[in-house]
């Protein structure tokens, strides 16, 4: 293989790593969401775990968190709004981030 290959094969390797590093630290994040949605909402432990995967498989709906923040946010109703979720989102993220990074080493 010539250095070229070598360097283009890295990328990759490094590409697919990075976005798989993102998928779980997004997973990570709606599962938050949906335990902190749960409690607010008075689910019990086992009741709230199940609706954290509620909030994980709406994230397939479409690209992008707008699907996870309607279905929070219709199941939440008056409890909170769709700006509330997205800010609770946004904290969530960044610790799922390092947790998914801190597990990766």
């Amino acid at each position: 293989m010539s250095t070229f290959d070598d360097r283009e094969s890295a990328f990759e390797n490094k590409y697919a790593h990075d976005e798989e590093m993102q998928f779980k630290a997004q997973a990570r994040c709606n599962k938050m969401l949906g335990l902190w949605a749960a409690e607010l909402m008075g689910k019990s432990a086992a009741d709230a775990a199940e609706y954290a995967k509620e909030v994980i498989h709406s994230d397939f709906e479409e690209a992008g968190t707008e699907d996870v923040v309607r279905k929070v946010a219709g199941d939440l109703g008056d409890l909170a709004d769709a700006a509330t979720i997205r800010t609770k989102m946004a904290e969530l993220i960044i610790v799922a981030k390092e947790q998914v990074m801190t597990e990766a080493d």
